[in-house]
């Protein structure tokens, strides 16, 4: 009896562990980035990886594995007659394979893997040299093994780092006219936005648009709830420019809400110190919302934009800033910016400074991107998105910095 089931025990201890070494996760290829160039290859859910043909831009995979054993295999297609090598590489150790096309999808194993240790990985796949005019189409990367314990890849097409939050909380009873902030950006990669001084109403920050590009960026959202088109917005919700700053372009914006946009077209700089401000002037059923830029080069106050919302009528609302990755193609990249010293000013003049934030993200962020984090560095916080580096940070986590000196450095407001 004892013997029948030590022998019971012995199956069911080897299924499990088995079944724990045999545990896969699919990866579609479609997750993946092309590092150097984030557009140099095709990349697309319908049809995953496509059009690689310069072995120099490597596909690239990020995710979460424990310390293991790690099996990888590709699941491709390539044309008849042609042939292509590949290298696997995680970390130092490196796979080699020769493919022969027929044709067909097929799966290519580039065997087993040592994971030393937990926590992002990096998988590489380059191609060394090929026959034909383009490297194999990509499908599927299917990972297997005990490093998949706990394993967390993204498996959506978004490719964007998750947009990250703090918000400032304000007295139930303040009425606030003024809203001030402070932004250092550590990290430019394309398509980041650091936005400084958010609120109810509309954002004001500034943008990385292209290589030779930067902009300084103050919206603001029309009333009413049409999400795309601004041309189907009744005049009675649309946000009115009243005034603009010289060189400032003023337009409108749609596809994440309707409204009011403006931008600056400026060379700001990495680890410099940016200054903002935003007015509020409630008038009736209406608010007029002012944004001021610190220019460095004049040590001066300058209108970016003044604009009129209808069905408001309020003070500064809702205080916040973000980082936000809005191109996915390089969403891999980190992103780092820190934030402050927040005051804001009531209408009867009382200064309030903000040294309490609340960390959030956005839904991509609660399954998918996972890397973020947020704290408190030199008097400020900072909070970062991508880069696959985490520090913990859950949502609705709350921060503190120190205490300042002076509102606004000083600085008079604006006439």
């Amino acid at each position: 009896m004892i013997q029948g089931v030590r022998l019971v025990w012995t199956l069911l201890f080897a299924g499990f562990a088995l079944t724990a070494k045999a545990q896969e996760l699919r990866v579609p290829a479609f997750t993946a980035y092309v590092e150097p160039d984030a557009e140099a290859v095709n990349i697309s859910e319908q049809s995953g990886v496509t059009e690689w043909k310069d072995g120099h831009q490597k596909i690239v995979w990020y995710g979460k594995l424990s310390a293991g054993e790690l099996s990888v295999s590709l699941t491709m297609s390539m044309p008849k007659a042609e042939r292509s090598t590949l290298r696997l590489s995680i970390g130092k150790q490196k796979q080699y394979r020769t493919i022969e096309g027929s044709g067909e999808e097929r799966s290519v194993d580039f065997g087993a893997f040592a994971i030393p240790k937990n926590g992002y990985q990096r998988i590489e796949l380059q191609g060394v040299k090929k026959s034909g005019s383009a490297f194999p189409n990509l499908k599927t990367l299917a990972l297997n093994g005990t490093a998949m314990k706990n394993a967390h890849f993204s498996l959506v097409e978004r490719r964007n780092a998750a947009s990250v939050h703090l918000s400032y909380p304000i007295p139930k009873e303040a009425q606030v006219e003024w809203f001030y902030n402070e932004v250092t950006v550590r990290t430019t990669p394309l398509w980041s936005y650091y936005m400084a001084c958010g609120f109810r109403r509309g954002y004001f920050g500034i943008q990385v648009n292209s290589p030779t590009e930067r902009r300084i960026i103050f919206s603001i959202w029309d009333s009413g709830k049409e999400p795309d088109k601004r041309d189907l917005v009744p005049d009675e919700n649309r946000v009115k420019l009243l005034a603009k700053g010289d060189n400032v372009v003023a337009d409108s914006f749609g596809g994440e809400g309707t409204g009011g946009h403006s931008h600056l077209v400026y060379s700001w700089k990495q680890g410099e110190t940016y200054r903002f401000l935003v007015h509020a002037k409630p008038e009736g059923g209406f608010t007029t919302y002012s944004g001021y830029f610190y220019f460095p080069e004049t040590q001066k106050w300058g209108l970016i934009a003044r604009f009129r919302a209808p069905k408001d009528g309020d003070y500064l609302q809702g205080l916040y800033s973000f980082n936000e990755n809005f191109g996915g193609a390089n969403g891999q990249l980190l992103r780092v910016a820190e934030f402050g010293k927040q005051w804001a000013r009531t209408k009867e003049g009382a200064w309030i400074e903000l040294t309490q934030a609340k960390f959030s993200h956005d839904s991509h962020g609660r399954t998918e991107r996972k890397d973020y984090a947020t704290g408190t560095k030199q008097g400020r916080f900072y909070l970062s998105n991508g880069g696959f580096v985490e520090n913990g940070a859950r949502y609705g986590d709350s921060v503190t910095r120190p205490r300042s000196a002076n509102p606004m450095e000083g600085t008079p407001l604006p006439e």
